[in-house]
């Protein structure tokens, strides 16, 4: 089963929901916002999508200045309980099948992930 860590709230989740659901694909949907990631399931899912946590990270979010996260000495893991602390900054959507993800954005990307 496909999964989406989803927020509502974002017009690019919202479309990449509508887009599972017109490929006709059973869907899982997270609201990571109110159940936050595990730092253990943020890096899981780091190795999925094959990139950093500083990719990941939504670096217009104010939190984002506000914990000083431009910061290149961060490591990943002060990275990640950053995510795990403040769930908004994590990019979204964030779609999952087995053991491979993609960020939503753009929606794209997604169908990738279905063939």
């Amino acid at each position: 089963m496909i999964k989406i860590l989803h927020n509502p709230r974002c017009s690019k989740s919202r479309e990449a929901l509508a887009l599972l659901q017109q490929q006709a694909q059973p869907v899982e949907v997270v609201e990571y916002l109110k159940n936050p990631l595990t730092a253990n399931e943020l890096t899981t899912l780091l190795g999925m999508l094959g990139i950093p946590a500083r990719q990941l990270l939504r670096s217009k979010e104010d939190e984002y200045k506000q914990l000083g996260l431009d910061n290149m000495a961060l490591s990943e893991q002060q990275l990640i309980e950053a995510m795990v602390q403040q769930p908004k900054l994590m990019e979204r959507p964030v779609i999952i099948n087995g053991n491979k993800a993609v960020i939503g954005r753009p929606a794209s990307n997604i169908l990738s992930l279905l063939s």
